[in-house]
C-alpha cells in the first residue's frame, strides 16, 4: 500500500505491517521516517535488530540467512535492509522476490532506498515490494512549499516566525534540508518559545544553500530572474566548472527548442514530452510555462548564445564567461 508521509504516524500507532519500504531523494526525511519505524517497532516488542547494507561484494544469501535465523530469545525482530544505490541487480531482484513471497514470521522488514528513477520503479522486484508492504516516497518539499515545511518544524519546538522570516530561512537553506533542520534546531537553542522576528532569524541563520546545477535549470524554466542570478553567483563562488554549467543551460535550451518546434508544427505536447523522455508531472508543468513565454526565435538565439559561450570557455572568443551565463539565463527567464 502506498502511503503519504503524513499518514506514517497514524500507521505506526497500529500493529505494524510486516514489510515497510522507504525511498526518496531527501536523505533527512528517509532517515527520520526509518527512525520512527524503528522506534515504533521497539515499543511493539521487536527487540532484536539485524542490519544488512547492500554494497560491493554483498551476498544476497545473507538476506535468506537472516530470514531463516531464529530469534536468539524467541521474540520478534527487525531486519533492516539498506540499498544505498537503489540498484538490486538480477541476483538481488530475484532474492527480494523470493524473500517477499515468504516473509519470515515474527519479523518486521524495513527496506530503505534512495530516490529511484523511472526504470527502477518498473522493475519486478520493486513492484513486488510495493505490492506486499507499506511504501512511502519521501521527497524534498517543492521550493514554494519550503516556508510551510519550516513553519511546521518550528511549531514542533513551539516557535513561529513571520512570513518574511520564513522566506529568509527558505532562501538560505534552499536545496539542503539537513542544513535547514540544523538551523531550525539552532533557533530553538538560541531563542525560547514564541514568535521569532526577522531580525532574530537574520542574525542566526547562515547561508547554507546548496547551489546546484538542477536548481539553476529549475530557476530558468520557471522564469525566476533574481534566483538565476543568485544561483550563478553561488556556483561561481563554489568553483563550479563552466563546461558543466554550460551543458546544463544548453541542454535545457535544446529541450525547450525541440518542444517549441514540435508544438509550432502542430504536434501534441504529450507526445513531444514522451519523445524528450520527460515523465515527471512537475517538470512537464515547468516546461509548459516556459514554452508559453519563449517563442522558437528566442530559443534559437539562446542556442547561438550558448555556442558563443562555448567558444569563450575554449579561449576562442573574448568575454567573461560568468557574465555571459547570467545574460543567457536572464534571456531564458524573461517574462512574456
Amino acid at each position: 500500500m502506498n502511503l503519504r508521509p503524513d499518514q506514517l504516524a497514524a500507521q505506526l500507532a497500529k500493529p505494524l505491517a510486516p514489510l515497510w519500504v522507504l525511498h526518496g531523494d531527501e536523505p533527512l526525511l528517509v532517515l527520520e521516517a526509518a527512525d520512527a519505524i524503528r522506534a515504533a517497532a521497539r515499543k511493539q516488542g521487536y527487540e532484536e535488530r539485524e542490519t544488512l547494507v547492500v554494497g560491493q561484494g554483498f551476498k544476497w544469501e545473507s538476506l535468506a540467512l537472516a530470514a531463516g535465523n531464529l530469534s536468539l530469545f524467541g521474540g520478534a525482530r527487525l531486519i533492516d535492509l539498506r540499498i544505498p544505490t537503489g540498484k538490486a541487480g538480477r541476483d538481488g531482484g530475484e532474492a527480494l522476490q523470493r524473500y517477499v513471497a515468504r516473509l519470515p514470521e515474527q519479523t518486521l522488514t524495513l527496506v530503505t532506498l534512495p530516490g529511484l528513477d523511472w526504470a527502477t520503479r518498473k522493475t519486478a522486484w520493486f513492484r513486488t515490494l510495493t505490492d506486499a508492504g507499506n511504501t512511502i516516497e519521501l521527497k524534498a518539499p517543492e521550493r514554494e512549499r519550503l516556508p510551510d515545511w519550516i513553519a511546521r518544524r518550528l511549531a514542533v519546538q513551539k516557535q513561529s516566525a513571520t512570513p518574511d522570516a520564513l522566506a529568509f530561512i527558505a532562501e538560505h537553506v534552499e536545496g539542503n534540508l539537513l542544513a535547514a533542520h540544523q538551523e531550525i534546531l539552532k533557533l530553538g537553542l538560541l531563542h525560547g518559545e514564541g514568535a521569532l522576528s526577522l531580525e532574530q532569524v537574520q542574525e542566526a541563520v547562515l547561508d547554507v544553500a546548496r547551489y546546484d546545477i538542477d536548481g539553476l535549470r529549475q530557476a530558468v524554466v520557471e522564469g525566476e530572474s533574481a534566483r538565476c542570478a543568485r544561483l550563478l553567483e553561488g556556483l561561481r563562488g563554489e568553483g563550479a566548472a563552466p563546461p558543466l554549467v554550460l551543458w546544463a543551460l544548453a541542454n535545457e535550451v535544446r529541450t525547450l527548442a525541440s518542444l517549441r518546434a514540435g508544438q509550432d508544427a502542430g504536434q501534441p505536447l504529450a507526445a513531444l514530452y514522451k519523445s524528450e523522455r520527460v515523465f515527471d508531472e512537475r517538470r512537464k508543468r515547468q516546461l509548459g510555462h516556459a514554452l508559453s513565454r519563449l517563442p522558437l526565435g528566442a530559443l534559437t538565439a539562446a542556442l547561438l548564445h550558448a555556442a558563443r559561450i562555448d567558444r569563450i570557455i575554449k579561449g576562442l572568443a573574448p568575454g567573461d564567461v560568468w557574465d555571459e551565463f547570467l545574460q543567457l539565463a536572464l534571456r531564458l527567464a524573461r517574462r512574456a
